[in-house]
């Protein structure tokens, strides 16, 4: 049996339906992320497992226990938010210490369990500080630490780190990876951000319009998209869709506006006639000088755009038809800043397994 469940949850506002029949199962010591736009419903969703805002519909169970009519404060469960929610007029000790003496642990024990719960967000030393005296990665770790204390058996973390720079963000993605294994405690992590989500998580739940439109591991959101959503919120993704043409052997052509007939390698029994894209990642795109003898599923186009990104530079290539494909390709070559120009005439190739299929 899962940890938490969440059999059917739905949430509505007036007419506006923010979660809409989700049902969910996470594991224990499990690092899951709700991963979407603003809007679709992932926040919601949060605040109901935290027992701030009540289900219209459906069940959450907690190792089995349903948590219908329990309040805030009686759920083992502990929210850290985006602002920090820090008490300004508390030293990090204070804040740290609120939980405990709210469930009135005896003073005795307190002094330790601050100890060990600073110890674990590498805050040793920081104690007698208050919080205007912390960085921002510092505040957002006395947060951390605050919600700990208690020993929850889940952990919910909205959007912790979307208020932090680019390279602090980045180093308390590794520090919180590195406590949720230290800890063991369950995490179900809120982001909008994708490249956030598949750095840390172990499994994801990418929403849309308060649905789930695929739970999954990260590498197979990425490389596997179950639908356009998906393919096209989940990081850089070339959509080519068309009728399917032909299915052979496991290998389904669609006829692409602009390319041309494109093949893919699928198992799926796609009927010609029928609709369906390709999802095609930049990185899975060969982009060269054109030859004089293109083989087959070479397409043809000029560079309309690039942009240069220190390692890599990213191309977008128009066909003759006006559609546009974006192809990237390594800086190996020392002191180049490019291989192509705006302009230029280029050639594009992938392996038939390189796309994944999505049916419409």
């Amino acid at each position: 049996m899962a940890l938490l469940e969440i059999q059917g949850v739905t949430r509505r506002f007036g007419d506006f339906t923010a979660v809409d029949n989700v049902g969910l199962a996470i594991e224990a010591g499990e690092f899951f992320t709700l991963l979407g736009p603003s809007g679709c419903g992932k926040t919601t969703l949060l605040r109901m497992i935290a027992g701030f805002d009540p289900a219209d519909g459906g069940r959450i169970l907690l190792n089995g226990e349903d948590l219908a009519g329990k309040p805030p404060e009686a759920r083992p469960v502990r929210t850290v938010f985006q602002s920090y929610a820090l008490f300004p007029h508390m030293t990090v000790e204070g804040n740290v210490a609120f939980p405990l003496r709210m469930a009135k642990t005896p003073e005795r024990e307190i002094a330790p369990k601050i100890a060990a719960a600073l110890e674990d967000v590498r805050l040793v030393g920081f104690g007698k500080r208050m919080p205007q005296e912390l960085s921002g990665g510092q505040k957002q770790r006395v947060a951390i630490a605050r919600a700990l204390v208690t020993h929850p058996t889940v952990l919910l973390l909205d959007e912790p780190l979307a208020a932090l720079d680019a390279k602090l963000r980045e180093e308390m993605q590794i520090e919180l990876i590195d406590l949720q294994k230290e800890v063991g405690i369950t995490f179900i992590y809120v982001t909008h951000d994708q490249t956030e989500a598949l750095a840390l998580s172990r499994r994801i739940a990418v929403m849309n319009q308060g649905r789930v439109e695929q739970m999954d591991a990260p590498s197979n959101i990425y490389n596997f998209p179950r639908t356009r959503f998906v393919a096209d919120f989940i990081g850089h993704c070339n959509l080519l869709s068309g009728p399917v043409i032909a299915n052979v052997r496991g290998v389904v052509t669609l006829d692409v506006k602009g390319l041309g007939p494109v093949d893919v390698a699928t198992g799926s029994k796609i009927a010609r006639g029928s609709s369906g894209s390709i999802a095609l990642r930049p990185e899975k795109i060969r982009i060269e000088a054109p030859s004089s003898t293109p083989p087959n599923h070479h397409y043809r186009g000029t560079v309309a755009e690039l942009l240069y990104m220190g390692d890599v530079t990213v191309y977008k290539v128009a066909t003759q038809n006006g559609t546009r494909v974006e192809a990237l390709r390594a800086n190996s070559e020392s002191g180049r800043a490019q291989f192509f120009d705006v302009g230029d005439v280029v050639e594009m190739s992938w392996p038939v397994d390189a796309g994944h299929f999505i049916a419409e």
